[in-house]
């Protein structure tokens, strides 16, 4: 079902915008540029899995760095790969269990992901600010005004419904206990909070200079405030579970949001197909990391030679 609405939402965006026009654009892609985004993700990847071992250190697991870069691409190649958008993080903590069990390795996993989501909350709220606050800076349109309040409206709901949840009796009431001291112990211990910040701020700004790399490319300039408050609202769509990996939502919001910024809504559509080809581009040495590992387990393990054995060959 994901994949067909991701191809239905595509072709109302393609036939409904004049695709051939997006298409024209793509193909006049500025490869500069699109190197410039591709750096810029490999560096949020890189980025990310550090993130990741800094959250798992503090949960007492250890890491590797490449290992932990190693399964980073594997799990961004598999979330771009397959519907849902978390079936490649599900397998890294999987497979990160081994040291300290599942249950911890699964909270690494998802406390991760969710300062990720929690930074580009963040940079929106701050953007928002900015462009309402300054006279002569994006004029946002009350619609537009009225998503964002929304979001972050919802987020600092999901944030009072986690600190009362503690207060439940029983197994949520337990959980919820459990998530809050594993969010304090990860993300806001002295010896790791400055560290997040850092980590977040830098994966989050990659991210966004992709996509305004993307749009430059296509023919769209992108100022700073308008990078920090249109791109997060775009991106934002990628979280939803009702495509593979947001396409098709993710052009439908840069085609709407585009004229915004005095751009036409093709050129919308044409950089947000840039960025996620250039995403899905950069996800591609996890199929390195993949073959590496299929490799390994083919290989025959070695017997072990007794001492009697080796002392009675001639």
């Amino acid at each position: 079902m994901q994949i067909l609405v991701a191809l239905g939402v595509m072709s109302l965006l393609w036939f409904g915008l004049d695709g051939q026009q997006a298409l024209r654009l793509l193909a006049r892609a500025d490869p500069m540029w699109l190197g410039a985004a591709m750096l810029a993700l490999t560096a949020q990847t890189v980025l990310s899995a550090l993130r990741w071992r800094l959250t798992a250190r503090q949960l007492d697991q250890s890491i590797p760095l490449t290992h932990a870069i190693g399964e980073y691409y594997l799990a961004q190649v598999v979330n771009q790969s397959l519907p849902g958008g978390v079936l490649g993080d599900a397998g890294r903590a999987v497979r990160a269990r081994h040291q300290a069990g599942l249950r911890r390795a699964g909270a690494a996993v998802a406390i991760e992901r969710l300062a990720g989501q929690v930074a580009l909350f963040l940079v929106l709220a701050a953007g928002a600010l900015a462009v309402t606050v300054l006279p002569g800076g994006l004029a946002l349109p009350n619609w537009v005004l009225g998503l964002i309040g929304t979001l972050l409206a919802g987020g600092l709901v999901v944030v009072v419904a986690l600190g009362g949840a503690g207060q439940l009796p029983g197994r949520a009431g337990t959980a919820a206990r459990d998530l809050r001291g594993a969010l304090r112990v990860t993300l806001l211990a002295p010896g790791a909070l400055p560290r997040q910040a850092a980590l977040n701020l830098a994966i989050t700004a990659a991210n966004l200079a992709a996509f305004a790399f993307c749009a430059r490319a296509t023919g769209t300039a992108l100022s700073v405030t308008e990078t920090a408050v249109l791109v997060p609202l775009i991106l934002l769509t990628m979280i939803l579970p009702l495509t593979v990996s947001g396409w098709g939502l993710r052009e439908g919001a840069a085609a709407g949001l585009f004229p915004l910024v005095g751009a036409s809504a093709q050129a919308g559509l044409a950089a947000s197909l840039a960025f996620g080809l250039m995403f899905l581009a950069s996800t591609l040495p996890g199929l390195l990391v993949l073959l590496a590992q299929r490799h390994d387990r083919r290989a025959p393990v070695p017997v072990p030679v007794s001492a009697t054995t080796a002392q009675a060959d001639p």
